[in-house]
């Protein structure tokens, strides 16, 4: 008996989105460890931390291909690009993998949404706001990079910006959970 319950698109679509996540999770390791070589533990703290978390989102897909009775399609994972030319560089290129990354969560989302597939479409909801949170956590550390000089940033502002770092937490507050009496 055949129990599977996704279409062949949405199957492929997922599979590739696993496939991104790995490779996010990649660019996320390969940053850390340029940053730990530089003596940016905090921020090398930070970014093996999103390493972690993007290879959880890849097992989240894996685990639900197969909850739903489809085929898991393990791809080789792209190489990452070339490490950062400094720590401004290294959350610009980090920034454009998550928008990358979000595009690709929308087109899953229109697909579910154009084959009426509601178990894939509410599922894939979660990184919906997932990506909001990387996205606003990333430009948040750019708006910090910013006030620090950007790529001109003094040894002390990045000093500084590295030791926050270490404990910083790894999700962004979203609009959706402010009020007037907490912006």
């Amino acid at each position: 008996m055949n129990t599977n319950r996704l279409s062949k698109t949405i199957c492929a679509a997922l599979n590739n989105q696993m496939t991104k996540e790995a490779h996010a999770a990649q660019i996320y390791l390969s940053y850390a460890a340029w940053a730990a070589e530089a003596g940016y533990d905090g921020i090398a703290n930070f970014l093996f931390r999103h390493a972690n978390e993007e290879r959880n989102h890849m097992m989240k897909i894996l685990e639900y291909i197969l909850e739903r009775g489809a085929k898991v399609t393990v791809s080789a994972i792209p190489a990452p690009p070339a490490n950062p030319k400094n720590v401004q560089d290294c959350f610009e290129k980090t920034f454009q993998s998550e928008v990358d990354n979000t595009e690709a969560i929308y087109k899953i989302v229109k697909l579910s949404f154009d084959e009426s597939d509601w178990a894939t479409w509410n599922f894939i909801q979660w990184f919906v706001k997932e990506q909001t949170e990387e996205e606003t956590m990333v430009m948040n550390m750019l708006d910090k990079l910013k006030i620090a000089g950007g790529a001109n940033a003094s040894g002390e502002s990045l000093y500084s910006l590295d030791r926050d770092m270490q404990s910083m937490p790894d999700d962004a507050t979203l609009a959706q959970e402010k009020t007037a009496e907490n912006p």
